[in-house]
């Protein structure tokens, strides 16, 4: 519910920005000569959207070696909790004495 409080005015603002901003540009593919006309407003939304998703595609590449490395803690720890419990089957439990006066 909270969420849309957010989402809904920014998606407004965004229909608003596309709406306002209609006029065609050519965009051209410079080596290739492909070129086009398409609204501004797409033309902006349209970089932003790549921007964002090279920036996420760019984060996730960076985040994997620390994966990695989590997925070894986790596979080491899995290990050594595994030896602990071998080794508390194999030690008997010694009960302390306890001292009265």
């Amino acid at each position: 519910m909270f969420r849309w409080l957010i989402i809904a005015p920014l998606l407004l603002l965004l229909v608003l920005f596309a709406l306002s901003n209609t006029a065609p540009v050519r965009l051209a593919l410079w080596p290739t000569g492909v070129s086009g006309e398409v609204p501004l407003s797409l033309a902006i939304l349209g970089g932003m959207a790549v921007e964002f998703l090279g920036g996420g595609l760019l984060v996730w590449v960076s985040e994997l070696a620390q994966r990695r490395r989590a997925r070894r803690a986790e596979h080491t720890i899995r290990l050594l909790e595994a030896q602990v419990q071998e080794l508390k089957t194999h030690v008997p439990v010694q009960t302390l004495p306890t001292s009265r006066p």
